[in-house]
């Protein structure tokens, strides 16, 4: 649909028409008389122009593209349909654990059992799907925390990178602070928005520079709530061949540190079970649709300024040509 922004422009019009009756015409001075003593440099019948004829095209060009310029000056505008823009109160960064105790198949999905990072992608996966308007974030954390996507709209981006994550990328071990930290930074760069956190893991603090408390403490002075979730069938707690110690899930501290932020700690026993956490953070944090709405709009005032100019230029070429 096509709009005028300044149809006041539409005003100055008839301008040039106003001059042209308000303003005297010009009289035609008396003209000496002529005389050409040589025959031979009189022009010949076929030469002769037509002065009035062309003059009057010239003013056509330049009135028209005064009309042109005019059009431009009314700034028209394509306005195209309505969009819905996705709008939200909310940015969650979802924190998952890819230490190797991640590694356990304790979840049953359909009928083969999996183990605990693909039951993770899984569930939180429908998650991601379902949180259309959120900004969504995801921070993998090992022996380090890394920012694998940065809050967006974008949710099918953020699964799949959740998709391509694999265990032991970011390490053998859990740095809990690290994550929680990680996430607290990445969340700060949005101020507007309410700040949520989802924690997902099935072992306890044992790498990073950041201790769990003191991340904790940031983390419920900045306004950032935390839901932890404690993943695994069933706590095992053994050593490998290395020395490194495995699942050994730390509810304490994940409780600890939801109480501190105003969340909730979550125990994620089977599939089901995750998917019940899932849905009930749908409970506690709703998605807000703010009614905001959008049309496209598109200038178009530089087609009728480039007409103008082109038709006024063609004018005096003409004038000069012929006078």
């Amino acid at each position: 649909m096509l709009e005028w922004q300044w149809l006041w422009a539409l005003y100055i019009l008839p301008v040039p028409l106003l001059i042209w009756l308000l303003l005297p015409a010009k009289k035609d001075q008396a003209q000496a008389a002529l005389k050409v003593p040589f025959l031979q440099d009189l022009p010949q019948s076929g030469d002769i122009k037509n002065p009035h004829r062309w003059r009057w095209l010239a003013r056509l060009f330049v009135l028209l593209g005064w009309c042109c310029f005019i059009a431009a000056l009314a700034r028209p505008v394509m306005v195209g349909e309505l969009v819905q823009l996705p709008q939200s109160g909310r940015n969650i960064m979802l924190a998952v654990d890819l230490s190797l105790s991640m590694q356990e198949a304790d979840y049953q999905i359909g009928n083969r059992m999996v183990d605990r990072l693909t039951a993770t992608k899984f569930v939180a996966g429908e998650f991601i799907e379902r949180r259309e308007g959120d900004r969504i974030g995801l921070v993998l954390f090992g022996d380090q925390a890394y920012l694998q996507a940065p809050l967006t709209f974008d949710r099918q981006t953020v699964r799949r990178l959740l998709d391509e994550s694999a265990l032991g990328l970011a390490g053998r071990n859990t740095a809990i602070g690290d994550a929680i930290g990680l996430a607290l930074k990445r969340l700060k760069e949005q101020p507007d928005n309410e700040h949520i956190l989802v924690l997902m893991t099935d072992g306890e603090n044992t790498a990073g520079v950041v201790s769990v408390d003191d991340a904790a403490e940031m983390a419920k002075k900045n306004g950032l709530k935390i839901y932890t979730v404690g993943i695994g069938a069933q706590q095992r707690a053994s050593r490998d061949f290395f020395g490194n110690r495995g699942s050994s899930l730390d509810e304490e501290t994940l409780i600890k540190v939801a109480e501190m932020t105003g969340g909730r700690y979550f125990r994620a026993t089977d599939t089901d079970t995750f998917r019940q956490i899932y849905a009930e953070l749908d409970r506690l944090e709703p998605i807000e649709r703010k009614e905001q709405q959008w049309r496209p709009r598109t200038d178009l005032f530089f087609w009728p300024l480039a007409a103008a100019l082109l038709l006024v230029l063609l004018g005096l070429a003409i004038r000069e040509k012929n006078e």
